[in-house]
């Protein structure tokens, strides 16, 4: 009898030690991100940010898996534009995190790209200009299919 129920108390333990590990790995109950888009652009740069039309995309890998999501903000008193890309997945692990936005003005793709833990901000001025922007939020270990991306690669918030 003691064989029984010792081996139930394994059983019970180990069922136990698996759904805890489940439960603190799953990406679902990773940490929240304490950066909002309009914080980090702030925090970055200061100012007093906006949404744009067309401003948001969330970035996802190739199975569909989300790892956060990029936005374009506008300061209407600089004329500056805001690329940041948020963290939804890895929160405050350092993994490689970029925003890239370009400006229709000739000077090229502007980024802020790193291991960060929480976000990537860039900005650039864009005053009467057309710009397109981009995310991108690897995995700590940086496989190729815990790669999330997002973009719009069109021209748009000119103006």
């Amino acid at each position: 009898m003691r064989k029984f129920r010792r081996l139930g108390t394994m059983v019970t333990l180990c069922t136990l030690v698996a759904t805890m590990m489940a439960v603190f790995s799953s990406p679902a109950h990773a940490a929240t991100n304490p950066y909002s888009r309009f914080s980090a652009c702030s925090n970055e740069f200061g100012g007093s940010w906006s949404d744009t039309s067309d401003g948001h995309r969330t970035l996802s890998t190739p199975s569909g898996a989300k790892g956060g999501d990029v936005y374009l903000l506008y300061n209407s008193a600089t004329g500056y534009n805001c690329v940041v890309t948020i963290k939804t997945a890895y929160v405050g692990a350092p993994s490689f995190t970029n925003a890239g936005l370009l400006v229709d003005d000739g000077t090229g793709w502007h980024d802020d790209s790193g291991d960060f833990g929480y976000y990537a901000a860039v900005q650039w001025y864009a005053r009467g200009k057309c710009v397109q922007y981009d995310g991108m939020i690897a995995s700590p270990g940086g496989s190729p299919d815990t790669i999330a991306f997002g973009n719009r690669y069109t021209w748009g918030n000119c103006g």
